[in-house]
């Protein structure tokens, strides 16, 4: 069993709220990717206010109106597999913005370690 500790690369696809892949919310489709692709986790993050490309500022603020806030899908694994996963977004992100960072991983986990269980393909988590 490989466990990810040390070393480690960080993805980060800044994108909007709003963004569609094949009528599903773009941010969703490179979470279901990073699953299948075997990835160790990727969370998703709801801005509260923030500007891109556009220069169009977007903002939750009460009385104005929340759309297309800006989210960001956050990865971190090995360097080999985090770019080993990056030909896909190039297909899915047409406009918003990829930055990679190395970090360190101090403790990571899995339920299925925890318990001593097997995941559903019966291997053990990361």
């Amino acid at each position: 069993m490989t466990r990810l500790t040390g070393r480690a690369l960080r993805l980060t696809v800044y994108i909007g709220e709003d963004d569609i892949w094949h009528h599903k919310p773009l941010y969703t489709e490179i979470v279901h990717r990073a699953h299948a692709a075997g990835l160790a986790g990727a969370s998703v993050f709801r801005g509260i206010e923030g500007f891109g490309a556009s220069s169009r500022i977007h903002t939750s603020r009460l009385l104005s109106l929340s759309e297309d806030l800006p989210v960001a899908v956050v990865v971190v694994d090995t360097e080999e597999r985090v770019r080993a996963f990056l030909p896909q977004l190039d297909e899915l992100v047409t406009e918003g913005l990829v930055t990679l960072d190395e970090c360190e991983v101090i403790r990571y986990v899995g339920r299925s370690e925890e318990s001593g269980e097997s995941d559903v393909k019966g291997k053990k988590s990361l």
